[in-house]
């Protein structure tokens, strides 16, 4: 990807000129802060007011910082371009958004001082809130709420919080100085090997590694820190998946590798299945020291699917898992306002596959049962001329063999699946072992006499049925007479003009920052690309490239810090989902 623009404003205005201004507009109406946009020169730093809010009610200010090399103090060779300049910036933005948060509780009308950056959680994926560029300058963006008395200006309190307390922000937490020793080193390196460990598992055909000693477990559904205390179990790979992958710069790491193929994770409840899933469903992105993830990757095409009941679906081939419908509905053109789970769920990886997944995962506590298994008592009691549906089980096994698409599945009631696998993982009290030979022992010594059910191939299903491509007009952001209107109320959905956009099944999107990109990129997708007739895919294609060639700036306003990277899955989920979509 570009690397962010780090660009001084010419001529900024001295600190001096931004007391007079704020002495001279003390006590007029909130709008005569717009005089404070453009550049301001503070103590070893520049200010750069880009919006002001139109009162102190509203969203706070957009502002940013810019400081040169000399003043960060950053070693250069920890400022390189890529996974160490990312590792870098995520740990200044968590640090600027300590050190905000713990400053005393401001006081005015509405937002007034208030001081606000998107900081990274557990993970570190590229974003806008802090860029570290190559020689060691820094921006910061952030928002910032100017004092205010009912809608009336405070000055003399602007003039501390811009020229006291922010230069103290400033110095606590975007140099050099402000960390331990090391600190700042260690940031940037294991985010750097993480992407080495990722860029391995292709090569070595697995699409999964966990390191040994990983700590996996979270403190809560809702609280994605590690879990700590004595009862935390370190991961440790069974010897038959151990292997030792090399990184540049903590050495040879050796864990557990997770072969292509069909593997199930079985298990009793509690044990561990559905965490290491999950510690793989994130495995997609880098995490930050002492997540106890940090050296848990996982193929970054890596999709996780559920079961999301009352989804819309547009224009979907589905009928490689549903056929014929009691309702005469064409499952080879599936359109509903209202899908069921298991048509959820068929939906779920037809689009996974459109947009290029190479690895499924799904949890069985998550999925539809009638989707993932049809045991053959039901199949005697309910023939296969009276049910549509071809399950999960009998299609998993041409997936990999005729697309190459593997699947890990966490499965604790459904033993036929041991039938189909290639490797079979047990976790007991969160330690794993391979089970493999005991697994296809057992399948072959208790054959349930079950019966595949495949009215067609897989790569039969399938063919036939052209791209997708979305209308444009389908897709409107605006709302009045806002041409373009976007409201983000969380990492699990949007507004997209008139529209609500539900993402609470898509649980790979990790923040607000990548949900709201993903909102911007949807409008960029509109109003630059969809014009051509773009299939899915290749709508795809054309705005990540341009995010990769131009940069996150290409979203928004132009300067945004709220903005975070996200891949083209989580895109693709987030249109397929919008409620107005229509497809040709």
């Amino acid at each position: 990807m570009k690397p962010p623009n780090q660009m001084t404003p010419p001529n900024p205005s001295s600190s001096q000129e931004l007391s007079g201004t704020l002495t001279r507009i003390d006590g007029r109406g909130y709008k005569a802060y717009k005089e404070l946009r453009g550049a301001w020169a503070l103590p070893s730093s520049t200010l750069q007011v880009d919006h002001v809010q139109g009162d102190p009610f509203a969203a706070p200010s957009r502002v940013r910082v810019l400081l040169p090399p000399a003043t960060t103090g950053l070693p250069k060779d920890l400022c390189r371009p890529g996974p160490r300049a990312v590792g870098i910036g995520c740990l200044l933005a968590r640090r600027f958004g300590q050190v905000a948060g713990a400053l005393p509780e401001p006081r005015g009308s509405g937002r007034s001082g208030q001081i606000r950056i998107e900081a990274q959680g557990q993970e570190v994926i590229r974003n806008t809130a802090v860029q570290v560029g190559p020689e060691g300058e820094v921006e910061a963006r952030f928002r910032l709420g100017l004092p205010a008395r009912g809608r009336r200006i405070l000055g003399h309190q602007a003039e501390e919080l811009l020229l006291a307390t922010l230069p103290d922000l400033v110095e606590a937490s975007l140099v050099a100085r402000a960390f331990d020793e090391g600190e700042l080193e260690i940031h940037a390196l294991t985010n750097e090997d993480a992407e080495a460990l990722r860029s391995q598992l292709a090569p070595r055909n697995l699409v999964g590694f966990v390191a040994d000693g990983a700590r996996l477990p979270r403190r809560s559904g809702v609280d994605d820190r590690p879990m700590e205390g004595g009862g935390v179990v370190p991961f440790e790979s069974p010897s038959e998946l151990r292997l030792t992958l090399p990184t540049p710069n903590a050495g040879p790491i050796s864990g557990m590798g997770i072969p292509r193929g069909v593997t199930l994770i079985v298990g009793g409840g509690y044990h561990g299945k559905s965490t290491l899933l999950r510690a793989l469903e994130r495995g997609v992105y880098n995490h930050r020291p002492g997540d106890g993830r940090e050296r848990v990757v996982a193929d970054p095409d890596a999709v996780k699917i559920r079961a999301e009941d009352g989804r819309p679906v547009h224009s979907v081939n589905i009928s490689p898992f549903i056929g014929t419908l009691p309702t005469g509905d064409d499952t080879r053109r599936f359109t509903t306002a209202n899908a069921s789970g298991s048509t959820s769920q068929a939906a779920a990886i037809m689009e996974a596959l459109e947009s290029g997944a190479r690895t499924l995962l799904m949890d069985e506590d998550t999925s539809a049962t009638n989707f993932m298994i049809r045991d053959r008592r039901m199949q005697l009691l309910v023939p296969g001329d009276r049910e549509p549906i071809t399950p999960f089980i009998d299609r998993v096994r041409e997936l990999h063999d005729a697309l190459g698409i593997s699947s890990i599945l966490v499965l604790g009631g459904s033993g036929d699946y041991l039938d189909v696998a290639d490797t079979v993982i047990a976790m007991t009290g969160f330690h794993p072992s391979d089970v493999t030979r005991e697994a296809q022992e057992v399948a072959h010594d208790h054959p349930t006499g079950r019966v595949a059910e495949r009215p067609l191939p897989l790569e039969a299903a399938m063919e036939g049925r052209p791209p997708r491509r979305p209308v444009p007009g389908s897709l409107d952001p605006s709302r009045g007479r806002r041409g373009v209107s976007l409201k983000v109320r969380g990492e699990d959905g949007f507004r997209f003009g008139t529209d609500d956009v539900d993402l609470t099944g898509v649980e790979q999107l990790v923040s607000w920052a990548q949900t709201r990109a993903v909102a911007e990129a949807l409008v960029l997708a509109r109003h630059r690309f969809m014009g051509e007739g773009q299939s899915v895919s290749r709508l795809l294609d054309k705005v990540l490239n341009a995010l990769d060639e131009e940069g996150l700036d290409l979203l928004g306003h132009g300067h945004d810090g709220d903005l975070t990277l996200f891949r083209r899955h989580e895109l693709a989920a987030a249109l397929n989902r919008l409620p107005t979509l229509e497809v040709d």
